[in-house]
This record gives structure tokens, sequence and C-alpha cells, in this order.
């Protein structure tokens, strides 16, 4: 097919012009040797997106495949479709995924983080699931900056607005402090729906003659070049690059929506996709190749909202609130109307073809022919083996030695100042600005281990989580990658609930660089080495390199999106203490490892020293001492010890979340431990422990059940007063440590509103 050397104005395609698009001189050529010919400007546009590593994985795949990827509740495989898939059983099934949004919500917070939510909620009704959780994993600089409280206040209005006015509950999250995302704030947007089995929808292209729709919202010019962006380092230019964040329209998905669940209801469709990163670009390409089928695409029927749009813009614009969908050939009228009456556009834009190729047409002239598959993961993307090298940094910090650690004084100003750290501080600020509460399906809100929601359809809940421990990552990427699943299936333990699955969100600097392409091959072998002794498969999710700037690279931080299942909603296990004269248990062993932990950071300035040890056996069979507990309904609150150790653990058991303050007396030495400064024992971060609380008479029960699975198990005091009281170390009123802990946030929040910096 002859196609137009030069359209309109738009510059000839050169070397110089694809460096200038993000492809290498090697991959410029690959792309001639394709095509056989100099590809003509929308061509280098479509390439220069579908390789970047946004979209192609290109230096990422290959490491990714090592990670489990099935199981026996799986439904789809990973990366087979927009999000994984569940069964959890009664003719239902879970869709859920986590994505970044971290490029645009440097440059413009609102929209970035806003687009982010709604994007990936997109990818979870295109699977015919009905979202029903938000979550998100957030990292920020210095709370103390201007920068990072700006970037802060914008992200979480963004979020909560999208989906607020969207209409689903933001559930659980987590947010964290560190200088190292000052230039680079990291936005990981989490999604979770439910669908009836056999009811879902596939991302496929198939039946020749069938027509192309374009539905949703109208094209513009916004998000141009966005996969791109989201595949560079951060530098003063990405100010330049506002065009390339999106523009959301909540109430326009809301809409969207319904009319593409009612549109896959009828059974009038072959085929849905979400036009995300690339737009039509992606969606045709991606639908096409996995059909093993081509497309034929007329770009003057796409409803545009600007005058005078490209062949080039029209393909790559990410304008949001849109689909591609394939329609059975006969039912586009009946695929019109479901539209119609939502009040969004239903244009019909090409049909599906048997040449594998991606024909794309514009104002009488043939401007993109190419061969569907080498645009696509798995097809003709290259991939890439970057060179690794263990990172200089590690030689220093493995020098560390805790017992070199000055005395750091009276241990309940310590516990205090730990309540007040950012990492550690109550997250109602954030939490209180999203509808948690729309749907009414809730069971355990933001603060808990974990969130539980109902699904009224069957009595079951689910337990979700975000999480990861950067620090750890960047001490120790592997253990800290395991640490990371382990925890997170831990916190949904904490609430009764079995782990499923997971998906994940990895964020990492420059992959050309040897450390941090060794920095990702390690976390990724230490996620996948855990998710199959935890029988967790990984599900899907998102690669988000390039998160750096001329002055630092973010730590490694794979977040953990994990997905859990109670069986019977009622046994529900909440963290904060309930009853005066319950015992309180401790559940696993304590060490008094400091190392990479928030006290070595806050109270003595240092990231030093290595992740704490985990032993995978120990804290299996803690989960299953947590699930046989709650399904005997002995337990009345878990906890698990993180962030600032058993110490943090217990002032948080007794501030709770419901605003009723339980008082608890506590001796460590019940738990047999000798020797360890007493500093350590209260705050280190030694993995597989929980806190829990039982009536006095189930304490007995519960203890049987740790020694029958092994877990090293002991009664360490009691709730009851308005004080924490542990040894003589630590005597504080839970109204103080409540001050401090959930004011912290807001406070710095508020003065910065009122002007008070």
């Amino acid at each position: 097919m002859a196609l137009a050397v030069k359209e309109r104005s738009e510059p000839p395609v050169t070397l110089d012009l694809a460096l200038k698009h993000g492809l290498t001189a090697e991959e410029f050529g690959r792309i001639t040797g394709i095509l056989g010919r100099n590809p003509t400007y929308t061509e280098l546009g479509i390439y220069s997106v579908m390789w970047s590593e946004h979209c192609s994985y290109k230096n990422s795949i290959a490491v990714l495949k090592t990670l489990p990827r099935e199981g026996r509740r799986l439904l789809v495989g990973a990366g087979e479709e927009n999000a994984g898939l569940v069964d959890i059983g009664e003719g239902m099934a879970v869709a859920f995924k986590i994505e970044s949004h971290n490029h645009p919500s440097a440059v413009e917070p609102y929209q970035g983080a806003a687009t982010g939510v709604g994007g990936i909620m997109r990818d979870i009704f295109t699977m015919g699931a009905r979202p029903i959780a938000g979550l998100n994993s957030l990292r920020f600089g210095d709370l103390a900056s201007a920068r990072t409280r700006g970037l802060f206040r914008g992200v979480v209005k963004g979020i909560g607005d999208y989906g607020n006015s969207f209409g689903v509950p933001t559930v659980a999250g987590e947010v964290y402090f560190d200088p190292c995302y000052h230039d680079n704030p990291l936005v990981n947007a989490m999604s979770v729906g439910i669908v009836r089995q056999g009811e879902w929808a596939s991302a496929v292209a198939s039946g020749i003659g069938n027509p192309v729709m374009i539905v949703g919202s109208s094209t513009g010019r916004d998000g141009i070049h966005g996969a791109t962006f989201a595949s560079e380092e951060i530098s003063e230019a990405s100010e330049a690059k506002r065009p390339s964040v999106q523009v959301g329209d909540p109430f326009t998905e809301k809409l969207l929506l319904e009319a593409s669940l009612e549109a896959i209801r009828s059974g009038d469709i072959i085929g849905i996709q979400d036009m995300g990163a690339a737009g039509i670009t992606c969606s045709t390409s991606e639908m096409s190749a996995k059909g093993k089928s081509g497309m034929q695409i007329n770009l003057d029927r796409v409803p545009a909202r600007e005058t005078g749009m490209s062949a080039y813009e029209l393909m790559l614009s990410e304008s949001q609130e849109r689909m591609l969908v394939v329609v059975r050939r006969g039912r586009e009228d009946s695929v019109k109307e479901i539209f119609k009456k939502w009040d969004l556009h239903a244009e019909i834009i090409g049909e599906v073809t048997g040449t594998g190729r991606l024909e794309v047409s514009y104002e009488g002239r043939t401007v993109a022919d190419i061969p569907a598959d080498t645009l696509v993961l798995g097809g003709g993307a290259p991939v890439y083996i970057r060179e690794s090298k263990m990172p200089g940094y590690l030689a220093s910090t493995g020098l560390f030695r805790q017992e070199t650690l000055p005395d750091p004084g009276p241990l309940g100003e310590v516990l205090l100042r730990l309540l007040r750290a950012p990492n550690i501080a109550s997250k109602r600020w954030v939490y209180e600005q999203y509808d948690s509460m729309v749907r009414t399906n809730n069971v355990v809100l933001a603060e808990g281990d974990a969130a539980v929601v109902l699904l009224k359809e069957t009595g079951k809940a689910l337990s979700l989580k975000t999480d990861c421990n950067s620090r750890y990552v960047y001490l120790n990427p592997r253990r800290g990658g395991m640490i990371a699943v382990a925890e997170s299936a831990r916190n949904v333990a904490c609430t009764g609930a079995i782990p499923l699955a997971i998906t994940n969100c990895l964020n990492f600097g420059n992959p050309y660089k040897p450390e941090v392409y060794w920095q990702f091959k390690e976390a990724v072998a230490g996620i996948g080495e855990a998710c199959r002794f935890f029988n967790t498969p990984v599900t899907g999710g998102n690669v988000s390199f390039y998160n750096e700037s001329p002055n630092a690279s973010v730590y490694p931080t794979p977040v953990i999106g994990m997905l859990g299942l109670l069986d019977d909603a009622s046994l529900a296990v909440t963290a904060g203490f309930k009853n005066e004269s319950d015992v309180i248990i401790q559940l696993g062993r304590t060490r008094g490892h400091v190392g990479g932990s928030e006290y070595l950071s806050v109270i003595h300035g240092m990231v030093a020293g290595d992740a704490p040890d985990l032993n995978m056996d120990d804290e299996k069979r803690l989960h299953q001492v947590l699930a046989e507990s709650a399904s005997g309904r002995l337990l009345r609150s878990a906890h698990d010890c993180s962030d600032g150790g058993l110490a943090v653990a217990l002032a948080e058991c007794c501030i709770g979340t419901g605003g009723t303050f339980m008082g608890a007396e506590v001796d460590i030495a019940q738990a047999g431990v000798d020797g360890v400064r007493e500093d350590f024992l209260l705050f280190g971060e030694d993995q597989s422990r929980a806190i829990v609380s039982a009536a006095a008479a189930d304490g007995h029960s519960l203890l049987e059940i740790a020694r029958k699975h092994r877990v090293p198990a002991a009664v360490i005091g009691r709730v009851g007063g308005d004080r924490l009281l542990i040894g003589k170390e630590v005597d504080l009123s839970v109204h103080e440590m409540a001050q401090a802990y959930m004011g912290s946030i807001g406070d710095r929040m508020e003065k910065e509103e009122a002007g008070l910096f």
C-alpha cells in the first residue's frame, strides 16, 4: 500500500527525529527493517509510544516472566487481560490491578492522581467487573518541604475528588515520606471489582468484518506522548510537558462504567479495551495482536473536541474516559443505543480484518500500515536484559552495628516522637478526604491492618492491602521484596482472611544504570520467592522505571497489592483493643533488630544496616494461627508489628480507630527475651509478629493453637485503664499518645494552609 511520504506540514522522519521521540538508533533501524521503508510521522509516533518502557516493558519483561503467574484460583494468566481475575467461589470472581501515575503527578499532582484513579477503574470495568473499592500507595519527600506539601495536597485531593465523584470508596492505602521522593513522588492506584464467572469481557479483536467502535468522550490533544513521558527521568524540562498530563472527568466515567457493563451483558460485544496509555494506538494494536487479526481504522470518524487535529495527534492522544469496542456485525445499532442512552459517543471508526496489520487512514490518505504484532509486548517489541551491578552504597550501609548506638533517652519520649513521625502517624488527614462509605460494603476501614469489604451477595468479604517498606528494599533488595509480600499477607491475615494473590507496582530508577537494574532483578526475585511460598501468584501489575531526577533516584519501591478472602464477613478482626481485662498475647519472636527501622531513622538520623531477617516458615505459620483463631472467634483484636516495632504496635492498639481509647499494662519479659537493650526490644522491627487480644477465658485456647503451629506465643499483658504501661520504661496516657499520633500530619497541613510555615 502506498503511503504519503509527508503528512500536512509535519517534519520528515529522520534518525534525529526518532531519537527525540525516545527511540534508539538500533530501534529506528529495526522499524525501517520491519516496514521495508522509512516510517511516516504517524508511524514514528506509534512506534515511539508502543516501544516505550511504559507500554512495551522492554527492560523488564524478561525479569517479570520469572514471577509465579499461575495458581489454582486464577481464571486468567498474568498479563492476558486488563486485570487479574481470581475465583472466590459461589460463581463470583474478583478483578484487581494496581498501576502507577508517578510522572504526571510530579508535574500536575491533582490531575495526575485523578486520572490515575480513573485509568485503573477502567481497567477493572473493561473486564465486565463492577469496581467496589479503590486503594493507593503514595510516596512523597520530606513533609517539612513546601514542595512536598503542595504535591501531597494535590495528589490526595485528586484521588478524593475523582473517587468520590465516581462513586467507588477508597478503602485503604499507605503514605510514606522520605527525601528520596522529593522530585519524584510515587502515586500508585489500585482498583478491585466483582464479576460473575463467565460474564467477564476480553480485550480482543476477532471476526473479520466486525465493526470497531470508539465509545465515551471526544478526543482532544491532552496526554499526547504521556507514555513516553513516563519512560524518562524527571528534569527541569518536565514542567514544559504539562500537556502530557491528561484531564479526567469522573462523572463521564461513571456514565461510561454503566454503559460498558450494560453493553458487555448484552452479548453484542466481542472485545473491549480502555484507551489508557497511547490511546487509540495501544488499544487497536493490542486487541489486533491478541486476536491474531488486524484493523482498518478511519480517523476521520473519531469524535474530536478540537479542530485541526492531525493523524499523529488523534492516534497518540490520551484523552480520558474512552474505550475501543469490537461489536458483533449486525448489532451496531443496539450497541449505539446503549451508549446514546448514557449520553456518550459511540462511533464506528473501522473494522476487523484478517491481515494482521494496523491500517490507519485520514483525510483520504493512508497514514500508517504496520504489522500489529510488531508493536506489542511478546510480539515484535524489543526485549532487553541490562547490565547489573551491586550498588556501592551497600558496602557502607552494611558496616552498621546497632550496639554502637547511643542511649536515646527516656523511652516514653522516644515512643511519642515515633508516633508523631509522618511515616507512623495516623493518615486521618488523608482518608477523611476519601468517601470510604459509599456503597456501604465496608467492614473494616482505612486504619485497620487491611480493609475488609463485604460482598453482600455471598456474605463473604475481601481483605485488601497495599504495602512496601522501601527502606528495606534499599538496604537489601531481595529480602526487602520478600518482606513486602510477607507483610502485606500478614496484614490480610490479621483481619482473619486467607491471602490469595497479589498485583504489584514496581517503582524503580533508570534501568540503564547497572545498580538500579540489579536492585530491580533482586527485588523481583524476592517477590517471586515469597509468592511461591505463600501461594499468592502474581496476577499482573505495572513497572514504573525512570523515577529519578538529576539529583537522585527514589528508593526501590515494589508495592504489593494483596487480595485475601474471608468466607464469613462476620469473622473480620480489627486492630484496636476492645475490652477491659482481655489478655494481650505476642505471637512470634522479638529479637530487637533495628537496621532499616523507623527508630533508627527518626531518633538517630540514619538509614543503615540490613533489612530484618525473614523466615518464611515462621511467617506462614503465623498466618495459620491468625486464620484459625479468627475462625474460632477467639480474637478480640489483631495487629501486626511493623514500622516502629512492638511499642508502636501496642500504642496503636490502645488508640484504636473508633474513638474508644483502651489502656494496657505490658511486661515484655514474659515473652522470654533476655540480654537485649530495652530500646531495641521496644522499637526493633523483627518480622513475623503480631499483637493479639482475647477474652481471658479464651487465652489458653489461643495459646494452644499457636503451640500446634509451632509459633512462639506468650501472654505479655492485659487491657485496661487509660494508660500504656510497658515495664518501667513507658508510662503514657492513651490520650497523650492519641494527640501525638492523630494530629501530626493534619496539624502540619493546616498550618501550611494558614500560611504559618
